[in-house]
């Protein structure tokens, strides 16, 4: 599979999970922002290039991108002045939070190699 179609289907998965959570906020794929996008592809591309990285890793791998793009900590996620909750330590995030780390991680690796999550 190409990265791209990794991080649509990590991303789908994401907004399954959300939407389990009672989070309807995750566009399709299709329909998501450009940065969005972008922010997945990058994560994909972290976990090929770092197979044995941690899910708190993978957070801090999207927190440092998001600041790099401006990004601060608001109590609500708000596209247009870029705040988000989970613009905080790993640790502070509740376990809902950390468990897409988790699902991430294992979609990628199992797309790209096979690899089981370890």
């Amino acid at each position: 599979m190409e990265i791209k179609d990794i991080a649509r289907v990590a991303h789908e998965i994401n907004r399954a999970y959300c939407i389990s959570l009672g989070d309807d906020s995750q566009k399709p794929w299709d329909e998501a922002p450009d940065w969005q996008k972008a922010s997945c592809i990058e994560g994909v591309k972290f976990h090929i290039k770092n197979p044995y990285a941690s899910p708190e890793d993978s957070h801090n791998n999207w927190l440092q991108e998001k600041e790099k793009a401006g990004w601060k900590y608001g109590k609500v996620k708000n596209e247009k002045t870029k705040k988000h909750p989970c613009m905080k330590p790993y640790d502070e995030l509740p376990q809902s939070q950390r468990s897409k780390d988790y699902l991430f991680k294992a979609v990628v690796l199992q797309l790209n190699s096979g690899e089981l999550l370890t």
